[in-house]
């Protein structure tokens, strides 16, 4: 156990789980938070490839709760039950895995199931929980922090230097981009768009300077701050309803990357300014992307990142811990956007 860490686990060293049936939360229908419970279905047991967690925490992301209203279904063959990562211990391994074994403190990505006692992923999707991370922060790391290296440092590739514009204020995207920029490309500005009561919040975080998006037009504070430059990345989960504005903040061959569509997804496009400043725009999204692709992505990932959490240099951002009782709520906080950093459930 990691000192401090309240959260308890055990370990069973066993060929099959201890129970055929598990806790999971499920769903009456798609729709509000209110749709979610805690019931029992089959465990799981894992094929070749597979290894078997026993969950001890994972969080809330906001793809679970697009998947809740029906709009984000799981891919093809992945549990329909809500949960993109999981930090746990390996139960049981499958055929064909031999970097793991049984009691293994892991954290990885999963395509569903991880709201549950078991869940099933790939063994190439793990890896090792650091001894001085707590579980909490180890249902932290994955989603946010993959998807945020992923779509700054694999693709386009930030140099050291560029400057960059993220939105979502203290979202566990954001605010993981944040830490990440800081300890990978110290001399990067970076700007970020954030309600009132987070600015301060971000700029203790690292932000060079934070713009208070309901107060300001975010591409006007850019143009100011660049000199009428504009930034060389743009991270973006808003879509449409910030699209005019993301272009006019761009700099010549500057790219936007799209991973998100909260606000909309069809906006008009001014093509010749496109062409003139040689923009780029880049789609994302990580959990659809085949087995093996998503394997080398994490790969990417654990070179690049992980001495940085073992050293605790990067700290995973914990805004609150929920029993899996307490789903709906932590829904609701979710909703409501009023986390700073992710929000775990035990």
């Amino acid at each position: 156990m990691v000192p401090g860490d309240t959260l308890w686990y055990i370990v069973y060293q066993t060929s099959q789980p201890l129970f055929s049936n598990m806790k999971a939360v499920l769903q009456k229908s798609f729709g509000a938070a209110d749709t979610l419970y805690v019931g029992e279905q089959s465990t799981p047991t894992p094929g070749p490839g597979q290894v078997l967690v026993r969950v001890v925490t994972t969080s809330v992301n906001r793809p679970d709760i697009i998947q809740r209203e029906g709009n984000y279904p799981p891919p093809k063959g992945d549990s329909e039950v809500l949960g993109l990562e999981v930090a746990g211990i390996i139960e049981e391994v499958g055929e064909g895995v031999d970097e793991w074994t049984p009691g293994d403190r892991v954290m990885g990505l999963v395509g569903g199931g991880a709201y549950a006692e078991y869940a099933l992923a790939w063994a190439s999707h793990l890896m090792p929980v650091p001894e001085a991370m707590s579980w909490a922060e180890a249902a932290c790391v994955c989603e946010t922090y993959i998807t945020a290296h992923l779509n700054l440092f694999q693709f386009p590739g930030i140099e050291n230097g560029q400057s960059i514009l993220l939105h979502g204020g203290g979202g566990g995207v954001n605010t993981a981009a944040i830490q990440l920029c800081q300890a990978l490309v110290p001399k990067s500005p970076v700007y970020v768009t954030a309600s009132k009561h987070k600015l301060e919040r971000v700029i203790a975080l690292g932000a060079t300077h934070v713009i208070d998006y309901r107060a300001q037009e975010f591409s006007e504070v850019i143009k100011e701050l660049t000199g009428g430059k504009g930034v060389d990345v743009i991270l973006d989960h808003i879509g449409a309803a910030y699209l005019a504005s993301n272009l006019k903040s761009l700099s010549i061959n500057g790219v936007l990357v799209l991973i998100g569509v909260m606000g909309g997804v069809k906006a008009e496009l001014n093509l010749a300014q496109l062409m003139v400043r040689r923009q780029k725009i880049a789609g994302s999204v990580l959990r659809p992307r085949p087995r093996e692709e998503k394997g080398q992505i994490i790969a990417r990932f654990a070179a690049d990142v992980m001495d940085l959490l073992k050293d605790r240099q990067i700290v995973p951002l914990v805004h609150e811990i929920f029993p899996l009782e307490e789903v709906s709520e932590a829904h609701q906080l979710m909703e409501a956007s009023g986390h700073f950093g992710k929000i775990v459930l035990q």
